[in-house]
Parts: C-alpha cells; sequence; structure tokens
C-alpha cells in the first residue's frame, strides 16, 4: 500500500554528504572511494523500510507492480557514481515507489569487474540478491547501506569481502538469517548474476548509472546526483 508522499528534504541532505564524487557515470574504472560501513540515515532507512522488492527475471523490482510508471535503473555495485546516484536520487526513487508513483526496475550489472579486477560487483550483486528473500524492505534498505559502504577500487578483489557484505547487511534489521549468510558465502545466486550481467550487455547500455522512464533514457549529467534536479527531470518525463 502506498504510504503518505513527503519531501525528506533532510534525509536526501544527508545522505548525499556521505560520498562526493564528480558528476559522471561508470564506463571506466575510476579514483577510489572509501571503504567503510556506513549507516543509512534513519529517516531515509525507515522509508525503505516499507518497500516490498520482488525477482523478475534479471531484474528486481521495488515497489507495486500496478504503479502507473516504471523507472529502471542500471547499475554496478562498484560504481562510484553509481553510489552518488543512490545517495540522492535514490531517495527520491523511494518516495515515488512509497506513494506508489513508480515501480522501480534495478537491472544489477557487474562489468567492473572484468575492467577492474576482481570479482566484487559480482559477490554484491549476490548479496543484493539475497536480501530480497529477506522480506519487504530488506533490499532496498540493504541497497542503499551496500552503496553507501562501498570499498574503494584499490580493493579490487578484496572489495565487497562476504565478511564485509555481512557487516553491511548487520546494519539493516531482518536481513541478516542462515539462509542469507549462506547465500552470501557460497555465492548461491551466482547464474542470477551472470544473467543480470547479460542483460545489462544486451540492453545496450553504455554505463552506470543509467535511468530509463518508461523506456525512455533520462539525460545523464548533474540531474542523476541532485535530488532536485532529478525530481524535475523525473517531472519532466511525465512522472
Amino acid at each position: 500500500m502506498p504510504v503518505r508522499r513527503t519531501r525528506r528534504v533532510a534525509a536526501v541532505a544527508l545522505s548525499a554528504g556521505l560520498i562526493a564524487l564528480a558528476a559522471v557515470g561508470c564506463s571506466e574504472p575510476g579514483t577510489p572511494a572509501a571503504a567503510a560501513v556506513t549507516v543509512v540515515p534513519a529517516e531515509h532507512a525507515e522509508l525503505l523500510a516499507w518497500l516490498p522488492a520482488a525477482v523478475d527475471g534479471t531484474k528486481i523490482v521495488v515497489g507495486d507492480a500496478k504503479a502507473p510508471h516504471t523507472v529502471t535503473v542500471y547499475v554496478d555495485p562498484r560504481c562510484r557514481y553509481c553510489a552518488k546516484f543512490e545517495a540522492n536520487a535514490g531517495t527520491v526513487l523511494a518516495e515515488e515507489a512509497a506513494a506508489g508513483t513508480v515501480k522501480v526496475e534495478y537491472v544489477v550489472a557487474s562489468f567492473l569487474d572484468a575492467r577492474t579486477g576482481g570479482t566484487a560487483s559480482a559477490r554484491a550483486a549476490n548479496a543484493l540478491r539475497a536480501s530480497v528473500d529477506a522480506g519487504p524492505g530488506k533490499f532496498a534498505a540493504f541497497q542503499a547501506a551496500l552503496f553507501a559502504s562501498q570499498p574503494g577500487e584499490e580493493s579490487k578483489d578484496d572489495g565487497y569481502s562476504a565478511d564485509h557484505l555481512l557487516r553491511i547487511a548487520d546494519q539493516v534489521e531482518g536481513v541478516r538469517s542462515a539462509a542469507f549468510d549462506r547465500a552470501v558465502r557460497e555465492d548461491v545466486h551466482r547464474r542470477w548474476v551472470t544473467d543480470a550481467e547479460r542483460a545489462f550487455e544486451a540492453s545496450g547500455v553504455g554505463g552506470t548509472p543509467t535511468v530509463l522512464v518508461d523506456g525512455t533514457p533520462l539525460p545523464g549529467g548533474d540531474a542523476l546526483y541532485d535530488a532536485t534536479e532529478f525530481s524535475e527531470a523525473l517531472r519532466d518525463a511525465g512522472v
């Protein structure tokens, strides 16, 4: 059921301060982001806890499946610009999904593993898939925590280790369980991760983050990393 729509300006401002990065997308290896486990601001976490998520083929769909608009978001867990997108535009999408205005389809890519070395993106994508099974609100909250706690590129294969992913999951009440821990440690969803990456490659999308509204790409640039500008871009796209 949609919840009352509000503009959580304080949450946006606070979460936006978690990451300071240039406003471009991930298509090539970039500079390191700080490795940490970061707690998502309480007000935003409360909103995320209301959002249902379901696996639909190679996508993870957040919000009401009957929402009038569909926003498709392509991300890679290691992409520093995806982390900035989640901290800013992600708060707007959460509000829209909670209000029943949109459903959000996430395509979780892992192409940066091949470009920068290691398998950190694939491990994180596997954990994101596992979080869906933890119940309503868990994927949205875990994804926010995962991007807020993004390791630096210098970590390469050690980034998003199983222990790191489980420490991130500790920040989201109800995510940890024997099944989730096993999925993370044993890469239970490795086939889904591979299929999601193939779906990303087949889409023709050149980098992450990329956002489509009802199948039409939103312009890139600063609007993807500023909550106010992103809200206006959604309005311009008919949402």
